[in-house]
């Protein structure tokens, strides 16, 4: 059988410009790709074999040419009742160029009711073209020659904060007794949380990704900016979404350091001083948050990355449970998935253990200061 007979094999089939493809991803036991229609929202995982074939519909080779190279890659022939489902499935979906224009992906739940205690609201019509207004402004940060020297800074500064903990323990416990100066640090920091969210923007657009909203969410008392990367899982590469991820927190430790160089230099009086020393303390333990490896957090994000995985502490969970039960269904899993899973477990255990025995030292010092 030819790998494409008949009239199917002079087809050269093209995906809309709109697709996207992600990497290969672990999902359990399994090994994925996310396909996602940038227009619509639609995406679905398809098989490592189907990826193969999808990413090479460029308009470029036919059916026969991705026949043979499958061929060569798997050791088996397509014939037409294959290409007929695969261009059906991909035409339904509307991601193949000249297929009727699909729906948009149904939302799993009604939008959610503005209340005064919840609700969401875009600031800006169009999030991507502010974000790359925001991105010609800024991005000159991003080359190496102005990010190595910050994030060199941002070392030295958490050096100090590490070397003097003490000393901005006690800053914050004295913060809480000063309303006027609790609320300047307050509104500080949730400045520096709005940051955050552009930071991902801006990074994302930096890559090559594209920002679908940025806005207001609340959850009375909290009330928070966010800033949605659509494309996040498809940017170019693995170290772009990684950056993408981290640039909150690094953002949030950037925006402490004109405060930590008055705290350590400025002439000052004791409140204003305390108050800074206040703001590097609480400042850092917000963006080191961030970085812990749990969902929702950005920290789980870069793990997730690294592990080469979607829906890592589902998957993680899943495989230790069978592994400590001896199933051998453990054994089915890709000798990938067997180690990042247990990676993944061990250190989101130390960095908890870690922050609880940071917890128990802060507390035991505030005690017998």
């Amino acid at each position: 059988m030819s790998a494409a007979p008949g009239a199917l094999a002079a087809y050269r089939p093209a995906l809309r410009p709109r697709v996207l493809l992600s990497d290969s991803l672990l999902d359990g036991a399994a090994t994925v790709h996310l396909i996602k229609d940038a227009e619509t929202g639609n995406s679905f995982k398809v098989g490592a074999k189907e990826h193969f074939l999808i990413a090479r519909m460029d308009g470029e080779r036919s059916l026969a040419e991705i026949g043979e190279a499958y061929a060569g890659e798997y050791g088996r022939r397509l014939g037409d009742a294959h290409w007929q489902r695969l261009l059906a499935l991909l035409g339904t979906k509307g991601l193949l160029a000249g297929a009727p224009e699909p729906k948009a992906a149904p939302t799993s739940a009604p939008p959610e009711k503005r209340t005064l205690l919840r609700g969401s609201l875009p600031l800006v019509a169009d999030a991507d073209a502010t974000t790359a207004r925001l991105h010609r402004v800024f991005g000159f940060l991003l080359a190496p020659a102005a990010l190595v020297p910050l994030l060199a800074l941002v070392l030295a500064m958490e050096a100090v904060v590490v070397a003097r903990s003490g000393e901005l323990l006690l800053a914050v416990r004295g913060l809480v007794t000063n309303p006027v100066l609790l609320t300047g640090t307050a509104i500080l920091l949730w400045v520096s949380t709005a940051l955050h969210e552009l930071a991902h923007g801006v990074v994302a657009r930096h890559h090559g990704g594209r920002v679908a909203e940025i806005g207001l969410r609340w959850r009375l008392p909290a009330v928070i900016m966010y800033c949605t990367v659509d494309d996040y899982l498809y940017l170019g590469t693995r170290r772009h979404r990684i950056a993408t991820a981290a640039a909150g927190a690094v953002m949030n430790l950037v925006f402490l350091l004109p405060f930590c160089a008055l705290w350590l230099f400025a002439p000052l009086d004791d409140a204003t001083r305390d108050a800074f020393a206040a703001l590097l303390f609480l400042g850092s333990v917000q963006a080191f948050t961030m970085l812990v490896p749990l969902p929702p957090l950005d920290g789980y994000k870069i793990a997730c990355q690294l592990a080469g995985a979607t829906g890592l502490a589902a998957s993680a969970g899943g495989y230790l449970r069978l592994a400590l039960r001896r199933s051998p269904e453990a054994a089915a899993y890709p000798r990938r998935a067997r180690i990042a899973y247990p990676a993944y477990a061990a250190a989101t255990a130390l960095v908890l253990a870690a922050a609880v025995a940071a917890v128990v030292a802060g507390v035991h010092h505030l005690l017998t200061a």
